[in-house]
């Protein structure tokens, strides 16, 4: 063999090993995306304006698994969830296929299936929420509460109602009361609530647009009132 064909040799097994590592790694980094999106976090669109002024439409958000999957729900939280039931039209539940819906499965794109709602959770299984005080205020566990993350000038009484949550299930809320088509409308299918099972994960950040780039704790009020839970039980 000569020299120029053993270089030649040399040079295409150089080549191969690179695709081969490059494969590798991208198998391997495919594999951890989709690993994180099923068990730790997800990001998804925010799909409509019942969330203003907290979440903004087309906001990309991040959603925790662990922190349902090993905290349960609790009062306060912002939640991604499936669709319990004719909450959503067939329009809005059309999902993106091609490439687009591949890396949305794997995990590099924010999910757009058009099955999944965001909203606030207001009362846990257990609760009395009722709608509303003489001054217009949601009542829990018999505490008027103050809501500050409502957007300004939503009301929250378009619907009335009187709902204890049964057990599993929760009771959510949009911010912007008035665009929002939450439990309020659906009080004929299991008073509104929504099996617990079906929530994906709590919202815990804005990453984009980068400017509205913040964190979404369970606000002190009302939530942090002793009364809510006295009352409850």
């Amino acid at each position: 063999m000569s020299e120029s064909q053993s270089a030649s040799r040399s040079a295409g097994g150089a080549i191969w090993r690179f695709v081969k590592e490059v494969v590798i790694i991208l198998v391997v980094a495919l594999g951890l995306s989709f690993l994180v999106r099923t068990f730790i976090v997800q990001a998804f669109y925010v799909p409509s304006q019942s969330m203003e002024e907290t979440l903004m439409p087309n906001d990309r958000i991040l959603a925790s698994k662990l922190n349902t999957r090993f905290g349960g729900v609790k009062r306060g939280e912002i939640v991604v969830f499936r669709d319990p039931g004719n909450w959503l039209d067939e329009v809005q539940k059309a999902s993106p296929g091609g490439v687009a819906g591949a890396l949305e499965w794997i995990g590099l794109l924010p999910s757009n299936t058009g099955d999944d709602l965001v909203k606030r959770v207001i009362a846990i299984e257990g609760d009395h929420v009722r709608c509303c005080s003489t001054d217009g205020r949601i009542v829990l566990n018999g505490v008027k509460i103050d809501e500050p993350y409502v957007a300004p000038g939503s009301t929250s009484d378009d619907v009335r109602f009187d709902v204890t949550v049964p057990q599993d299930r929760i009771f959510v809320m949009g911010d912007n009361r008035n665009q929002s088509a939450d439990s309020r409308f659906h009080l004929n299918d299991n008073q509104g609530t929504v099996p617990v099972e079906n929530v994906v994960g709590r919202v815990v950040l804005t990453v984009w647009p980068f400017s509205a780039f913040s964190t979404h704790p369970i606000p002190a009020i009302p939530f942090d009132d002793p009364r809510i839970d006295d009352q409850g039980k």
